[in-house]
Formats: C-alpha cells, sequence, structure tokens
C-alpha cells in the first residue's frame, strides 16, 4: 500500500526548499504520495485564529503515515500561537527530536571534524508555553519535567547509541541548581542506563558542555548527547555549527506511530526568493523520511549523493564556500541519485 506523507512548504524559504526535496524524492524514484497542506505565520496573517495549523492541515496529519515540515516562521508577543512544529509535536507526542550532526567532506569544519548526535525531549520543558503574570512586575514560566517523558527519551537515546555503535550518553543537566525537574529528569536517565551496561554514562551542567564543545569537541565524537526540551535547543544549534552550517543539520521528530522531519533551521524571510539557501538540510530531513516509510535504498542514495555534491565542491552554495544558487545545488544532487540508482 502507498504510503502519504503530509506536506507543509511553510514560510520564508521553506517553499522553495521544499520544491528542491521534492525533486530530489522524485529522482530516486519515491512512491510516497506527497499531500500538500498549509501552515506557519503567512497562513495564520491571513486567515488569524489561534494555531498556526488550520483544521483542515490536522485532517491531512490525521490520515498520513508522516509529515514534512518546511521552516515556518513563528509569531512572537503576547497572545500569539504555538509555533508548528511544537503544536505537532504535542498532538502526536513526538517526543523525540533528533539532529545528527557529522562534518561533511571538503566542508568548514571550524574545530575539526565531529560526529554525534543530539536527542531532545520534544514534548515539555519550557515549551509547554505556560506562563503566569503574578503581578504587574513579576512573571513566571512553568518548566514541567515529569519522569515519565525523561524516562522515555533516556531508553531512546541509549536505543539510538546502540543502533549507531556509540559507547556514550551525555545527559546535560542543571541539577545543582534545578534539583526537582533536572535532579528526577538525571535520576530517571541512571535508571535506565542500568539495561545498558555497555553504554557509559557522562553527565554533564548545561554551563560546562556549552563550554567543552568549543574547547575540545572531539571528546563527544560518537557520544550521543540527550536533554530537555529548551537544553538541548539550544545546545544542538552550538553543535551545529561544528559542521560548518546550520545549512547541513537535517532532524527528526520522532514518536511511537508518528514522525515530523524537518531542517533544523529557521525560515531566513530575507532570502525568501533567492534562490540562495543551502537546500542540504532539507534535502536529507526528506532522506531521512523516505527511510522511515520503508524506502532505505532510495534514502541511502541521496545521502551518497549530497556527500559528492559537497566533497566535489563545484555546486555548492555560499554558505560552502560556493557560489551555486539552490536550485542548481539541489539539481546536482538529483542527478547523482538518479545515476547511483540506475
Amino acid at each position: 500500500m502507498t504510503k502519504t506523507a503530509a506536506v507543509i512548504k511553510g514560510d520564508g524559504v521553506g517553499p522553495e526548499l521544499v520544491d528542491a526535496m521534492l525533486k530530489v524524492a522524485n529522482a530516486a524514484g519515491t512512491d510516497i504520495e506527497f499531500v500538500m497542506c498549509e501552515a506557519g505565520a503567512g497562513w495564520w496573517e491571513e486567515h488569524g485564529g489561534n494555531s498556526l495549523v488550520p483544521d483542515e492541515t490536522w485532517q491531512i496529519l490525521d490520515s498520513s503515515d508522516a509529515c514534512f515540515k518546511g521552516p515556518t516562521t513563528t509569531p512572537g508577543g503576547i497572545g500569539s500561537p504555538r509555533s508548528v512544529a511544537v503544536s505537532i509535536r504535542r498532538k502526536y507526542d513526538l517526543y523525540a527530536n533528533v539532529r545528527p550532526i557529522k562534518t561533511f567532506p571538503n566542508s568548514n569544519a571550524p574545530l575539526g571534524d565531529v560526529e554525534m548526535v543530539c536527542v531532545r525531549e520534544g514534548t515539555e520543558g519550557l515549551y509547554i508555553g505556560e506562563e503566569i503574570q503574578l503581578t504587574d512586575d513579576v512573571s513566571i514560566a512553568i518548566r514541567k519535567i515529569t519522569r515519565t517523558a525523561s524516562s522515555k527519551i533516556a531508553r531512546y537515546a541509549f536505543e539510538e547509541a546502540r543502533r549507531r555503535g556509540y559507547d556514550t550518553v551525555v545527559p546535560i543537566h542543571k541539577s545543582n541548581i534545578l534539583k526537582l525537574t533536572c535532579g528526577s529528569f538525571l535520576e530517571e536517565v541512571e535508571k535506565v542506563a542500568q539495561d545498558y551496561p555497555n553504554i557509559e554514562v557522562w553527565p554533564y551542567h548545561i554551563d560546562n558542555i556549552a563550554q567543552q564543545l568549543i574547547k575540545n569537541p572531539q571528546i563527544f565524537n560518537k557520544k550521543v548527547l540527550l536533554s530537555t526540551n529548551l537544553f538541548m535547543d539550544v545546545i544542538s544549534e552550538e553543535c551545529s555549527a561544528l559542521v560548518g552550517s546550520i545549512g547541513l543539520i537535517y532532524s527528526a521528530n520522532l514518536g511511537d506511530n508518528f514522525a515530523m522531519f524537518e531542517p533544523a533551521h529557521g525560515s531566513a524571510p530575507k532570502y525568501a526568493g533567492l534562490d540562495k539557501v543551502n537546500p542540504v538540510a532539507t534535502v536529507l530531513a526528506g532522506a531521512w523520511m523516505l527511510d522511515y516509510l520503508g524506502e532505505k535504498e532510495e534514502s541511502e542514495a541521496i545521502f551518497k549523493a549530497t556527500e559528492r555534491v559537497i566533497s566535489e565542491g563545484k555546486y555548492v552554495t555560499y554558505d560552502l564556500g560556493g557560489s551555486a544558487k539552490l536550485s542548481q545545488m539541489a539539481g546536482e544532487i538529483a542527478k547523482y541519485t538518479a545515476e547511483i540508482l540506475k
């Protein structure tokens, strides 16, 4: 039976990036049916309401096997809706936000080659968006940490280490200050660790690992970095810089019954329509979705083709030291993908 994927093109550079991803997926001969739907700030500014995701899109998501989301803009300020990504993560319990971090050949790795995976709890923490104004002077934000969610994301991290042949999980916390929230998170990680005697646990305080990732990032090679929602949002962004461009970082939001795939970067509205930005994160997020939906050979071909284009250096975008347009780089990836699968 044909698998279906809901596709949200998003805001800013989103539509042109998603078009590039679809071009490469079609070059791979995918059998997945892509169903286009709307969400994001652009749709909300035109239609209003209390959500960036229209009802029609929720219906498409409910009947799809996976979702691909291009970068979307989240309006700021009091009373504005929560982000598209957070809304989808919470509705479908996509508790594992995963970002592989690995240096590409012939790319600018500012602090040397790295290879690690960032695993982020995706459903709670400060991202529940619960804030209370106590007085005119005092507002507080609620950081929700449950042992249930902490245990689930810890087990995912250890399983990810086992799948990749990595030897360590690095839980990132601040339990000396946040004794209840970070304390319970760390306790659950240590409980889960007992089921994985061949995988080490290296606890790091959030401030210390931020420094160590700059000082000596290679000590975390072939490690899984694990943390709560906001901490890992920040740390994974720092890790993204280690490979030279956020435009190379693809990600997945995984639950037990559904998944959403997306580039790790934002919508970059100042570059919208300029055919300029790096398509790799979007293309590889799409390749990961193909793998998730059972098209492993096609997915592997896209990854190989992308590495070839980057290593050749002829058709790469400005952030990788080249002058190619978004569409040119995507076109080369599509061409090589088709050649690999012949």
